[in-house]
């Protein structure tokens, strides 16, 4: 496996906290990463039905064997061991003793916020970014490339099909992450909701619509929305509340974590279908805000990420509050250059005051420097982020 940007956060959280917890998405790689980082130390899985039983049964025991720490790979599965956790972190008073990985980040933050608060550092460890990606060397770079295959590991390190390897891991998804949480009896209708949330992707959220279309009740739909949350599968991107005098919008916007996912939920097969798709702009804004979300998580970045849009139609895509100032972001599909994509973010300038903005496209031509709009083929400005 190729290493991990965010090998270097895991390095100094472990200097800073007894406790370390690495959560992202089923396959982001969060096994690898901390079993590289830290190869002597033990490592253990609560998915073995042996190790779950006996750090249920007998968690004093169960962690007893570790007088010097361990790697506990899906521990939201035993949440009472996090009491017994507290204890051993209290009287040991070391940092990086206990690496602690989960991939169902509702019940992992529920044992730890009762047991290990004040202890314990988080990092969110997404799929794969695209300077990540050029590690394999492959040929093929293109946008409809990278959005249709998306970003797990196993799909570089193990050259996987898509099209077989994203329908196993919803099924993989559904039965073992979702069950956890909530016992839901109709899986049917729950993928069709996750189909129903794909062709949502960059749009803003209505429950409403998707109760409707789904056939089941907003709190329902709340409810599974929140599963796909905390399990990562999808991002809710937030508005920007701050109104400068104008009536804005205040419903999240829904993103998907990884783009391929997306695509094999929406039925695309093929990548080359994502060039006459309807899709396809509203999956390169996608991708390009999950690849600026990476960088934020990879780097431990304490900065905010928002939308903006007004009732009257001004829309930005992104905006990144670095608490020293806003950036714009609009982010356009577009190969060719024209005045025409700086529109959005001209009229932000008027209405905010704010001057740094960028608009990223897949074309070349770059206009870079003191000018405002700065105008960036995405995938310089994702290297250089």
């Amino acid at each position: 496996m190729q290493p991990r940007i965010a090998e270097k956060l895991l390095r100094k959280y472990c200097r800073q906290f007894r406790a370390v917890a690495v959560v992202g998405p089923r396959q982001s790689g969060k096994t690898t990463l901390v079993r590289k980082v830290f190869p002597r130390k033990p490592y253990v899985s609560l998915e073995d039905p042996d190790e779950r039983m006996l750090a249920s049964s007998d968690p004093r025991t169960f962690l007893a064997r570790y007088k010097n720490g361990a790697i506990i790979d899906e521990a939201q599965r035993v949440p009472e061991l996090f009491n017994y956790m507290q204890g051993i972190l209290d009287k040991v008073q070391k940092d990086g003793f206990f690496i602690i990985t989960g991939s169902n980040n509702f019940l992992l933050q529920q044992s730890i916020s009762q047991s290990l608060a004040g202890r314990i550092g988080y990092i969110d460890l997404l799929p794969l970014s695209f300077s990540e990606i050029t590690q394999f060397k492959r040929k093929d770079n293109s946008i409809e490339e990278l959005v249709f295959n998306g970003c797990y590991p196993e799909l570089y390190d193990k050259n996987r099909m898509p099209t077989l390897w994203y329908p196993a891991y919803i099924r993989t998804y559904i039965e073992r992450d979702v069950k956890q949480i909530r016992n839901i009896e109709n899986t049917i209708v729950f993928n069709r909701f996750l189909q129903l949330c794909a062709g949502r992707s960059g749009q803003q959220l209505n429950i409403s619509a998707l109760s409707n279309e789904a056939g089941v009740d907003i709190k329902t739909v709340q409810a599974w929305l929140s599963i796909l949350q905390s399990s990562y599968i999808i991002h809710l991107l937030p508005p920007y509340y701050k109104n400068f005098n104008k009536r804005v919008v205040k419903t999240p916007k829904l993103y998907f974590i990884d783009t391929g996912l997306a695509c094999s939920l929406l039925g695309i097969r093929e990548k080359k279908e994502l060039l006459n798709s309807h899709f396809r702009g509203a999956l390169f804004e996608n991708y390009v805000i999950m690849e600026m979300l990476k960088k934020k998580y990879n780097t431990g970045s304490s900065a905010g990420f928002y939308y903006w849009k007004e009732n009257n139609g001004l829309e930005i895509d992104l905006l990144i509050d670095t608490g020293r100032e806003i950036i714009a972001h609009e982010i356009k599909v577009a190969t060719t250059f024209n005045e025409s994509l700086l529109k959005s973010l001209h009229q932000w300038k008027k209405v905010s005051g704010s001057a740094k903005s960028v608009l990223l496209y897949n074309g070349q031509i770059e206009i870079i420097g003191k000018s405002q709009p700065q105008v960036i083929n995405w995938i310089n400005y994702s290297l250089k982020f």
